[in-house]
């Protein structure tokens, strides 16, 4: 059972094994402290809980640098669950909450959530003003009697991976690489909203993403991707931008879903990005964007990866 929000209930605090970062993405890095503390929490029969932030702290701190996110929350827990975690805990990122000191922060874990042992990554840092780490937790563990784990890092193509590091191989439209070292396609969710509705008077009706201003999207240009609509997954071609040959004035992300034909406003889906096809162009003509939409489904009909 995976738990969220600020309901522990008591007779869910046995001895417990804990995991702390802001886990952004649950990339290749993170997944190896989550494989840790869940074989920590049944080699010693107790709790796996993972703990990290609903908001990011920069939320807070520094508002305008605050990065755009490569998981929302509620995704975050499906693949935790799926991790056979049993507790996420997200922590509301407050004034009163960023003054505690790293020791005040250790000693909340431990009556909180009665903690046998910690899991962190090799660069974590936490406490006021981001003033505890590694060092210190090694000396915080040794006082109050706790087990402490630290992940080395895990590297792709010989560099670390990180959040900012997949957060700019997207933004490049580099999705294979993005992919990897997330283990698994990125991805937006959101419901379908109502468009111009131009595609479907060419014959390729589209789904308008309602995404959160608050996740990551890639290069502007057109991907093959795959659509997750009521647990069946769908091929599809998605463009992301202002639609430069009918005049589009925003930013949109509009998929044409493959051997598809419904009404699904209103539906929430998933658009997983797997490879960029090519960038996003002003055609002469409605006819001459048809002819290239035809091509981009001839390439997508063609891919295996489904």
């Amino acid at each position: 059972m995976v738990y969220k929000n600020n309901n522990i209930l008591r007779e869910n605090r046995n001895i417990s094994y804990i995991a702390l970062g802001s886990f952004d993405g649950l990339h290749k890095g993170h997944l190896t402290l989550i494989r840790k503390l869940v074989d920590l929490a049944k080699d010693n029969k107790g709790k796996g809980i993972v703990y990290t932030f609903k908001n990011h702290p920069r939320t807070l701190v520094k508002s305008k640098s605050t990065p755009k996110l490569l998981l929302d929350n509620l995704s975050k827990e499906e693949i935790l669950k799926e991790k056979n975690v049993d507790l996420v805990y997200f922590q509301q990122f407050t004034e009163e909450f960023m003054k505690n000191t790293p020791e005040e922060f250790i000693k909340f874990l431990i009556d909180k959530f009665n903690i046998k042992g910690i899991v962190v990554g090799f660069n974590y840092r936490f406490g006021y003003k981001n003033t505890g780490d590694v060092e210190l937790l090694q000396k915080l563990s040794h006082k109050y009697d706790l087990e402490l784990h630290v992940m080395e890092p895990c590297k792709f193509e010989e560099e670390v991976v990180s959040s900012t590091r997949i957060r700019d191989e997207i933004l490049k439209g580099n999705l294979e690489k993005a992919n990897k070292m997330l283990t698994r396609e990125y991805f937006l969710r959101g419901k379908v909203i109502y468009g111009r509705q131009i595609g479907r008077t060419i014959g390729f009706p589209t789904a308008n993403l309602g995404y959160s201003e608050a996740a990551l999207l890639p290069k502007e240009g057109v991907y093959y991707t795959n659509v997750i609509l009521k647990n069946k997954k769908y091929k599809g071609i998605t463009s992301i931008g202002n639609n430069p040959t009918v005049n589009g004035k925003t930013i949109t992300v509009e998929t044409f879903i493959l051997d598809f034909d419904g009404d699904i406003y209103g539906e929430e889906i998933k658009v997983c990005f797997i490879e960029r096809i090519r960038d996003n162009s002003k055609f002469n003509s409605i006819n001459e964007l048809k002819d290239q939409l035809n091509k981009d489904k001839i390439f997508a009909e063609k891919q295996k990866n489904m």
